[in-house]
C-alpha cells in the first residue's frame, strides 16, 4: 500500500525540475517542457491509481469468491451428512428416528430462509458464512418470523449494522477462555419490538469479565443510530437497539 504511494508521490515531485528550470532560466522550450512533463506525470498518476484501484478489486472479488466457495462447500457438507444420517434410519427401519431427523432439515431450512429475509446482504453473507471459520466460538441464531429489514434500513445503515454485529461477536469471542475440545456458544437473536429492531447477545460458558465486555459493546456502538442496553447485570448479555427508518 505505502510503496504505491510513494512511487506517485516522487513522480509528481520530479515536476520540481523542470520548475526550477523555468525559474532559474524562463524561456518557451522550458515552459513548453515544463506543460509536457506535468502532462507527463498526471496521465502517469491517473493511469498508475487506476491500475492499482483495479488490483485491489480483483483481490477482493478473488477474496469474496472464495469465501462464498467456502460457504457453499460447508452448506453441501452439512446436507450431505444430514441425508447420510437419514438414509440409515431409514435402512435400519426406525421410522421415529427419520421423522425426528427430517424435522431437524426442516428446522435448518427454515432458519436459513429467515435469514436470508433479513434483506441486508453483507449481514446475511456473514451469517451464513460463520459456521464455515474455524473458531472457539458456536453461533445459534434466532430471527424472528417475517423480519426483514430490506425496506426499512438504508444501506448505510444495514452495512453499519453489520459492522457492529461483527465487531460485537468477536469481542465475545475473545472475552473468555472455553474448556479444551470445546466451544462456547453464542445466541444471537433478531427481533422487532414496536419501530425498533431488537439485536440480542446472549453468551454461554465463560465470558471473562461482564462488566469488561459490555463496556467494549458499548463503545463498539458509541456515535452509531443503535444503542446498547443491558438488563441482567454481571451476565454476558447484551442487547442493541435500531431504530427503524420508515
Amino acid at each position: 500500500m505505502k510503496s504505491w504511494k510513494i512511487i506517485v508521490w516522487a513522480v509528481m515531485l520530479s515536476a520540481v525540475l523542470p520548475l526550477g528550470l523555468v525559474y532559474w532560466q524562463p524561456s518557451l522550450f522550458t515552459c513548453l517542457l515544463l506543460g509536457v512533463w506535468v502532462a507527463a506525470v498526471l496521465a502517469f498518476s491517473f493511469l498508475y491509481n487506476r491500475r492499482h484501484y483495479e488490483e485491489e478489486l480483483r483481490i477482493q472479488e478473488n477474496t469474496l469468491q472464495q469465501a462464498a466457495n467456502r460457504t457453499l462447500n460447508h452448506h453441501r457438507h452439512d446436507w450431505m451428512n444430514d441425508l447420510q444420517v437419514l438414509y440409515g434410519y431409514i435402512q435400519l427401519g426406525k421410522p421415529d428416528k427419520s421423522v425426528l431427523c427430517v424435522e431437524r432439515i426442516k428446522e435448518r431450512i427454515a432458519l436459513d430462509s429467515r435469514i436470508a429475509k433479513l434483506g441486508v446482504p453483507s449481514l446475511v453473507f456473514y451469517l451464513q458464512s460463520f459456521r464455515t471459520y474455524r473458531s472457539s466460538l458456536e453461533l445459534e441464531i434466532e430471527v424472528e418470523e417475517g423480519l426483514q429489514l430490506e425496506d426499512k434500513l438504508s444501506p448505510e445503515t444495514g452495512d453499519e449494522l453489520t459492522s457492529v454485529i461483527m465487531q460485537t461477536v468477536r469481542a465475545y469471542q475473545y472475552s473468555g477462555l472455553a474448556p479444551q475440545g470445546e466451544a462456547r456458544k453464542l445466541r444471537l437473536g433478531f427481533s422487532q419490538e414496536g419501530r425498533d429492531i431488537l439485536i440480542s447477545f446472549e453468551g454461554e460458558g465463560d465470558h471473562g469479565n461482564p462488566e469488561l465486555l459490555q463496556g467494549q459493546i458499548y463503545n463498539i456502538v458509541q456515535g452509531k443510530i443503535m444503542k446498547a442496553e443491558q438488563f441482567q447485570p454481571s451476565t454476558s448479555y447484551v442487547e442493541l437497539r435500531l431504530p427503524l427508518e420508515m
